[in-house]
């Protein structure tokens, strides 16, 4: 059987978001008991929580629901690429050392899980976006909060995937998963209004 990796962190209370942000909560809605057979929760959640994929809708007027995107770019080959020094952006340099023969789909491991949170951490240089699309990736996945620092008031790697019509994947967790080639498995929910989607990510080995 082939190994797989759970690149999704937990969304449970605790799941931080973007300061602001809708903070996960849950309740029950039907309780199971005499007189009712099963427990139905109502849960209430920014959809940026966790693991997720953006929509140009999030950060571009007019810009497509996540819900009416292509699904083909969130499945298929992938590279994981470490650059656990990179400082404050992923600058093209920092990718040099595993750009031959990429697949379609890049994952960036910046740093370890514990080490993330919305107070400091590490994004993507817009430069390393328009350089990946050179070599014909479709999607770019990060395990940091956001491809863009917490303050920027611009969105730079945002404003480039879009030009570029790039599909992103943020708040991976890739602590475990080796420097190397898998397949992806990231699919963001038919949520036809929405600017992104909670994805359950894994990937699987070749």
């Amino acid at each position: 059987m082939k190994k797989i990796w759970d690149i999704s962190p937990p969304v449970d209370a605790q799941a931080a978001v973007f300061p602001g942000d809708t903070a996960y909560s849950q309740q029950l809605h039907f309780t199971l008991g005499p007189n009712c057979p099963v427990n139905v929760n109502a849960i209430t959640l920014s959809p940026h929580t966790g693991a997720h994929a953006d929509a140009p809708m999030h950060y571009a007027a007019g810009g497509a629901a996540v819900g009416t995107l292509d699904l083909a770019p969130f499945l298929g080959p992938c590279r994981v690429i470490h650059c656990l020094s990179a400082g404050p952006l992923v600058e093209p340099h920092h990718l040099a050392h595993a750009l031959d023969n990429l697949p379609p789909r890049v994952l960036i491991r910046t740093a370890t899980r514990a080490s993330q949170g919305w107070a400091s951490f590490t994004a993507l240089d817009p430069a390393s976006v328009a350089m990946l699309a050179t070599k014909n990736v479709v999607l770019i996945g990060i395990d940091t909060p956001s491809v863009d620092p917490s303050n920027s008031q611009t969105l730079p790697a945002h404003q480039q995937l879009h030009r570029l019509n790039l599909r992103v994947l943020e708040n991976l967790v890739l602590d475990d998963v080796p420097e190397g080639n898998y397949e992806l498995i990231a699919l963001p929910l038919k949520l036809t209004q929405a600017d992104a989607s909670p994805v359950r990510a894994i990937l699987r080995e070749l």
